[in-house]
């Protein structure tokens, strides 16, 4: 059903769409008055989700794209729980802690670094300050199976956390090894069982392909054992190598990277497989099972996309707290520190520590809804879009519509005046069919090293 030779024509660099405009383009001309501004004029009664940024790991694991800081030592944890307290005291101020919140999630880094006790803390502030969370709020974690016990799993289950997702990356002790990442099925499976035990309503498992040493025969049997865990959702990552961005990545041997053509079977293979199995695929690295809420929204066209990923809770004002994290509202993003040594000064000058971001003007605006549109449920319904904007789609984006015949000449898209519709294999490359909307990709679009490869 996939037409995988179109689909080898349009690898080029772009950006996943976590946001957009994407964060290149933040800047300090968005300064800390503007950004209190933007907070004190969020709507009384709009609901919040929570981003924790918990940014510890002991060791190096050399594919990791995030901001994380190495340490072994408890005085740093310590010191850090210190000043996230602080900085909840600091953001009470400037907003309404008593708003619904309906999600909370907290990203590394390794969360479960943090022992039982250090999360409890962490979270009876959060509670403390935030305390009107719904029935059916989402409230999860990312944890690195080797970091997991049964009483960090007690304190998130006592919490009200219902959602885990397990990194997994690829089970093949060469490939592990090669990315500095040693870990047995024997330990995913025992965190696995933890996270039933403790009637986690969803669990999640990364994998990646594209790592050091992977064939496609390895990474069948990485499908294989990762399937028997019975996880409720896949996430199955196309690895970004950027060296010039992240220097653990410089210690991959790049020539143990698979081919591009070893790549395209390993993704071929992985979405029959997947198939086969009763996972449904949503998007270009999705996976759930059919009676799955993203599986369900995206059926109804009300998947949303942000910097936690794919949800069905849109419509938030998001809440970035700790080290490097970001917030967004209905017309700006904002991003905190990214070194620990300014973010600690801000919050002793009693100040949140936000460092940069971006004040959407009109324009982004429409941008952001049909790139985010498109991302998240791969169709746009036109109308609704002119009615909510009051422009006429087709005058708009003439550029935007041009730049797209050659993915509707390829049955990438289906256009037509009342809506834009992606292919099943057009959902492989909605970042690429994204792009042809973005008023910033020119200034990005002569350099390979800005963002990774699409395909």
């Amino acid at each position: 059903m996939f037409d995988f030779d179109k689909f080898t024509q349009y690898s080029k660099p772009g950006p996943r769409y976590t946001s957009y405009p994407t964060a290149l383009e933040f800047n300090d001309a968005f300064g800390y008055e503007a950004y209190l501004a933007k907070l004190h004029a969020q709507h009384p009664k709009s609901s919040l989700s929570l981003y924790f940024h918990l940014p510890f790991c002991k060791n190096a694991c050399y594919f990791c794209g995030c901001n994380v800081v190495f340490t072994s030592k408890e005085d740093k944890k310590e010191r850090y729980i210190d000043y996230l307290l602080r900085e909840m005291e600091i953001l009470s101020k400037h907003i309404d802690t008593s708003r619904p919140v309906i999600q909370l999630h907290f990203g590394g880094g390794t969360p479960t670094f943090f022992d039982a006790d250090q999360l409890g803390r962490i979270i009876a502030a959060i509670k403390s300050h935030f305390k009107n969370f719904t029935d059916d709020a989402e409230i999860s974690c990312e944890i690195d199976p080797r970091h997991i016990d049964e009483a960090q799993m007690k304190v998130m289950s006592d919490a009200g956390f219902n959602r885990v997702s397990f990194g997994i990356q690829d089970f093949d002790e060469k490939v592990q090894v090669a990315v500095h990442r040693v870990q047995p099925y024997e330990i995913t499976k025992a965190a696995m069982d933890l996270a039933r035990k403790y009637n986690m309503v969803s669990v999640n498992v990364d994998l990646i392909y594209g790592l050091p040493y992977q064939s496609l025969e390895t990474f069948k049997k990485t499908l294989e054992l990762s399937v028997s865990l019975d996880p409720d959702r896949f996430a199955v990552f196309n690895y970004a190598h950027v060296p010039w961005l992240k220097k653990t990545m410089r210690k991959i041997d790049e020539t143990t990277l698979p081919t591009p053509a070893e790549k395209l079977s390993i993704m071929r293979y992985t979405i029959d497989y997947m198939e086969s199995c009763g996972y449904k695929m949503i998007g270009m690295d999705h996976f759930a099972k059919p009676q799955d809420e993203l599986f369900l929204a995206i059926e109804k066209g009300e998947l949303h996309r942000n910097f936690q990923g794919y949800t069905t809770k849109g419509g938030a004002d998001l809440i970035g707290v700790g080290l490097t994290s970001i917030g967004e509202g209905s017309d700006y993003y904002a991003q905190n520190f990214k070194e620990m040594e300014a973010y600690e000064g801000a919050i002793d000058a009693g100040k949140l520590p936000y460092e940069r971001g971006v004040a959407l003007n009109e324009d982004d605006r429409i941008r952001q809804y049909v790139i985010m549109e498109l991302m998240s449920n791969f169709k746009l319904d036109i109308g609704r879009f002119e009615s909510l904007f009051e422009v006429k789609f087709a005058t708009y984006f003439a550029d935007a519509l041009e730049a797209l015949k050659p993915f509707a000449n390829d049955e990438l898209v289906t256009i037509t005046p009342a809506s834009i519709e992606c292919s099943l294999t057009g959902t492989l490359l909605i970042r690429n069919i994204a792009m042809a909307f973005d008023a910033y990709m020119h200034v990005h679009a002569k350099s390979d090293k800005t963002f990774s490869k699409t395909v």
